[in-house]
């Protein structure tokens, strides 16, 4: 396992500055001010920032995995360059919730096209896990979009037993790319143990995550000992391409409405 060693520990006690695109965004997406921003040192010279929030005694931790290439450009006073993304812009809700939540970003921005399935990537969550832990004495879920559910399902094919209790996959990428024929497939989802839920908008236009693969996708998950396929269906389409974050694609308008699905499933699972 990947040795983690605390760093930098920086709390971020200003509030955020809105989005510009947050004049048609959801009445709940709202700046964040409570954020701590942490650097991790992985070994090797490599240092692993992520954002972390949590209330004082959290339900469970969500290891949140974004899509894209993963950058999100956390700064060090915990603003954000990049945080459309479903998994991202939603943090907010998901602590008031009660949920602590963990959103790394990439390394030195580095492009995680085609390296989420890897062995190394498996090894990055898995100490990512282990840090949630750390910091909580709660259950951690790992919970992945689009790009990020390949890394999602990595990290709890390989994860050490007792490390999470769920994964959430939602629009899951299971159909190769132009950018990266990588997908949920290559991340072994033959050996996640722990249950699951996948979960596909039938409007969904984006074509590397068809919501028609979503049956597929948890068959696949042979030795998870449940596995539930929840659709939803809805959203608007805002950016100009489909597999865009304010999409369908990203669930945009209708977050509320899959988060709390999303939240009912982890409550039945001891979340």
């Amino acid at each position: 396992m990947l040795k983690f060693t605390l760093i930098v520990a920086a709390s971020a006690a200003v509030a955020l500055s809105a989005p510009a695109l947050a004049q048609t965004a959801p009445s709940w997406w709202a700046p964040v001010a409570g954020e701590r921003v942490v650097d991790l040192r992985l070994g090797a010279g490599l240092i692993q920032r992520v954002l972390y929030d949590a209330v004082p005694h959290p339900r469970a931790t969500l290891v949140m995995l974004p899509g894209g290439s993963g950058d999100v450009g956390v700064r060090r006073d915990g603003d954000l360059r990049h945080d459309e993304n479903f998994v991202v812009r939603t943090r907010a809700e998901w602590v008031a919730r009660g949920y602590a939540v963990l959103i790394p970003d990439t390394i030195d921005g580095a492009n995680l096209r085609g390296v989420r399935s890897s062995p190394a990537y498996a090894e990055l969550v898995d100490g990512l896990a282990a840090y949630a832990h750390s910091q909580a004495n709660a259950p951690v879920f790992l919970l992945g979009t689009s790009q990020g559910t390949i890394a999602t399902m990595n990290g709890a094919a390989h994860a050490r037993s007792g490390l999470i209790s769920g994964v959430v996959l939602t629009e899951s990428v299971s159909v190769p790319g132009r950018r990266s024929s990588e997908t949920v497939f290559d991340a072994d989802p033959q050996n996640v143990r722990v249950p699951a839920l996948v979960v596909a908008n039938r409007k969904d236009a984006c074509d590397v995550a068809p919501p028609s693969m979503a049956p597929r996708i948890a068959a696949a998950m042979t030795r998870s000992p449940n596995v539930r396929v929840l659709e939803v269906s809805g959203g608007v389409q805002q950016s100009q391409k489909a597999c865009g974050s304010l999409s369908p694609h990203g669930y945009y308008g209708i977050e509320g409405q899959v988060i709390e699905a999303i939240a009912a499933w982890m409550r039945a699972h001891g979340g």
